[in-house]
């Protein structure tokens, strides 16, 4: 990875490659994997992990069991973001330093396809069927969809600029696309994959998760420390909470 391209990933997640920020070790266990790690998927049965690293272009494999890395496997250029399939038979990592996505076949740990896709991908979901993956471009400001029968992207949706995150409703009929680069969230109609509506969130939204009833989502807002909640009946803000500075994420329990 160059370092001009580290440099703008840095930038954009507000801090540098040469002074991340410290973190206080935890009793629990520390699992050792490749050069700065970015995302992290479990299966669905919840025996293995894998984390995109994005230094060194590799997924490391954990062993849930244990907390040791498995496997390792070369991937494509800068892995940014991994998701499972609800089988748990495929993962799908997105990588942007070379605009693909690489498929992994969980059975015997290797890459099974590359599939081009649109400029820098970062994000990318699976609805709970498993039939589609979508994939956040921002550096075309657009969403791949991949059919996981083929492998192919199926169709291109034009959204806000510089999407970054992506989440689709249990229900498996629209995904919700954060863009960080005009304070929108796109609304995406899996049914047509056509944006349905656009939400003005907070500045920089990154990371977007879904109550488990479908009802709200939850966006994290980087630019100006605050989560934005979205009631996704009427795809309208419904409060904006303040958080730390620069959050980036934001996950919800299953029993929420």
């Amino acid at each position: 990875m160059s370092e001009a391209l580290k440099s703008q990933w840095r930038q954009l997640l507000r801090f540098r490659w040469f002074n991340r920020p410290q973190v206080t070790p935890l009793a629990d266990p520390t699992v050792p994997v490749g050069s700065f790690p970015t995302a992290v998927a479990i299966t669905p049965n919840g025996l293995t992990a894998y984390v995109t690293n994005e230094g060194d272009n590799t997924v490391s494999v954990i062993s849930t069991a244990t907390n040791t890395v498995t496997a390792t496997i070369p991937v494509g250029s800068v892995p940014f973001w991994v998701a499972i399939t609800p089988d748990g038979l495929t993962a799908y990592v997105t990588n942007s330093g070379d605009n693909t996505v690489s498929v992994i076949d969980t059975a015997t740990n290797t890459v099974t396809a590359t599939i081009p896709v649109g400029s820098v991908p970062l994000g990318v979901a699976i609805p709970p069927n498993g039939l589609t993956a979508y994939v956040t471009n921002s550096g075309d400001n657009t969403v791949s969809v991949i059919s996981t029968a083929t492998n192919t992207v199926t169709a291109t949706i034009p959204v806000g600029t510089a999407p970054f995150g992506v989440a689709i409703t249990p229900n498996g009929l629209t995904a919700y696309v954060t863009n960080s680069g005009d304070n929108t969230v796109s609304v995406i109609s899996t049914a047509t994959n056509t944006v349905t509506a656009t939400i003005p969130v907070g500045t920089a939204p990154f990371g977007v998760a879904i109550t488990p009833d479908g009802l709200t989502a939850y966006i994290a807002n980087n630019g100006d420390n605050t989560v934005s909640v979205i009631d996704t009946a009427t795809n309208t803000v419904t409060a904006t909470i303040p958080v730390g500075t620069a959050p980036l994420g934001v996950a919800i329990p299953r029993t929420a």
